[in-house]
């Protein structure tokens, strides 16, 4: 019997990773291409859809082009950033730059959204989530009042994933995971909230069809087929929104054990069996990408990306000595950090560099470095915001664990996850065996790709697609670290209900 091979694409927030996998979970092509991210103004964030269309057509062709068996690829599987808005019109021509997940300027519309929803507690009863200020529902709204001449000619909402399934195949759709965090879905009853997009005067038909992740949602087109050098007609599966699709990709599809990744964002999760209850809504309940299971997580906002400001600040000489010796420069910053002892001689970093989300939903939160002396140098500040992106991670498990969901293991993902020195904090922070697994560097695409060959009988359940997945590499805990970092995360945790006051001030000023 031929090998059978899948597609995986993700849209990620600073580029394309597509990758091509075979029924053993090995990656067998890859291709990445970046692409520009836009802030206009202080807390905005967006991006031109036609740069992920043209990264994805490039990432596809280098992939196929190194490829050579083609004809045996069965299906392509999408994942992508979450929550943001594509916004077309009767003409399914994009009106406007797309507003992204990490974008800050609709906390006005979100309380908006409560109000009439009867407070936090009545939303909950329609979605079990919060509206968030990086959720979609709040920018439609936002949309409406600010941009009135585009709102009127708006006929389609797409997640960005679901743009390029409509540049694939000509359908419009979406599926669970994603579909969760638009803040407008019923996650018990996994569909659309009616009852939620009548309080808001949305039409249900801006809205597209809402599938299972592993389900097929459309065909390639022949016009792309023949542009891309792929089989007209190939399956496009459901995919899955990629805070989602990347601890899937680890294997997390079980209660136990906690998936954290770090890219931009920072996402710790566990899978759950049932769909429980948020009572405070300080997390996300998804639906997962398995049929009839759930998701909990929790999102902080700039979790790598407050190493890659890092590196935009203080990283010229670092980033001309990585091109000169062939290395990436993270792992140069990981060897500066390496030399200073875990605690930062009593640096603090706080991650809030674009708002915050999880486990404090505060548009309003800014970053900063507490505990700042004279003994202090540049390795210090390193290894401070890989400490403190970590401290925020473990303030969003608490939320986890208090559910009654103990913590087995940890399995770690994502471009930080590549730093062995990031993932021993991790395991000292946490006081927990850390793992990696075949795949958890390819994030949201290697996922995709298991859920679009369960789609198309490569595997029977997603449940058995995951069984590819291998340990890679293991950090324990040390002891004398756990100590030190269990005297600090307490006084890290009190940092925010500190400066919060004055956060707020600032934003004032700065509005």
């Amino acid at each position: 019997m031929p090998k059978q091979y899948v597609i995986g694409i993700d849209i990620g927030t600073s580029g394309c990773k597509t990758l091509i996998i075979d029924g053993n979970g090995q990656v067998v092509a890859r291709a990445l291409e970046e692409y520009p991210l836009s802030t206009p103004q202080p807390g905005w964030s967006e991006q031109d859809p036609e740069h992920w269309w043209q990264a994805v057509k490039s990432t596809l062709k280098q992939s196929v082009g190194t490829f050579d068996h083609v004809a045996d690829i069965k299906a392509i599987g999408l994942s992508g950033q979450m929550h943001g808005l594509v916004a077309l019109d009767k003409d399914c021509r994009v009106l406007r730059p797309a507003i992204l997940w990490n974008d800050q300027r609709t906390g006005p519309q979100c309380q908006e959204i409560h109000d009439l929803a009867g407070g936090v507690e009545g939303l909950l009863k329609l979605t079990n989530n919060r509206m968030l200020p990086g959720y979609t529902g709040g920018k439609i709204i936002w949309l409406r009042q600010n941009e009135p001449q585009l709102y009127e000619k708006l006929n389609i909402i797409l997640n960005p994933k679901d743009y390029i399934r409509y540049r694939l195949t000509g359908e419009f759709a979406t599926e669970v995971s994603d579909a969760s965090g638009t803040g407008l879905f019923n996650v018990r009853q996994r569909q659309w909230s009616r009852e939620l997009l009548d309080l808001l005067e949305i039409p249900m038909d801006w809205l597209p069809r809402c599938y299972e992740s592993p389900e097929i949602s459309g065909q390639l087109s022949g016009e792309v087929a023949a542009d891309l050098g792929l089989p007209a007609g190939l399956a496009v599966a459901g995919g899955g929104g990629d805070s989602v699709i990347q601890t899937t990709g680890t294997g997390l599809v079980e209660p136990g054990i906690l998936g954290t990744t770090i890219g931009t964002a920072g996402i710790v999760a566990m899978a759950l069996d049932k769909c429980y209850d948020n009572p405070d809504g300080r997390l996300q309940v998804f639906c997962n990408n398995t049929p009839h299971r759930w998701h909990t997580m929790g999102v902080t906002l700039a979790a790598g990306g407050s190493l890659r400001w890092i590196r935009d600040m203080l990283g010229g000489a670092e980033n001309e000595v990585a091109r000169w010796l062939g290395e990436d420069v993270y792992e140069l910053f990981s060897r500066e950090a390496a030399a200073i002892e875990p605690g930062s001689d009593g640096l603090l970093f706080m991650p809030y560099l674009i708002g915050e989300r999880c486990p404090y939903p505060d548009p309003n939160a800014r970053g900063g470095f507490i505990g700042l002396t004279l003994r202090h140098d540049r390795r210090s500040i390193l290894r401070s915001v890989l400490e403190g992106v970590i401290f925020s991670m473990r303030d969003v498990a608490r939320l986890i664990t208090d559910m009654g969901l103990p913590i087995t293991q940890i399995r770690t993902s994502g471009g930080g996850a590549l730093s062995d020195l990031w993932r021993q904090i991790h395991a000292d922070v946490f006081n927990s065996e850390v793992i990696t697994v075949s795949g958890s560097a390819e994030g949201g695409a290697y996922g995709a790709a298991l859920v679009a060959g369960t789609g198309v009988g490569m595997w029977s359940s997603v449940e058995e697609a995951v069984q590819v997945v291998r340990a890679e590499t293991h950090n324990m805990p040390i002891a004398e670290n756990f100590e030190i970092y269990n005297k600090l995360f307490p006084i890290y945790r009190e940092l925010y209900d500190a400066l919060k006051v004055s956060f707020d001030k600032i934003a004032d000023i700065y509005a």
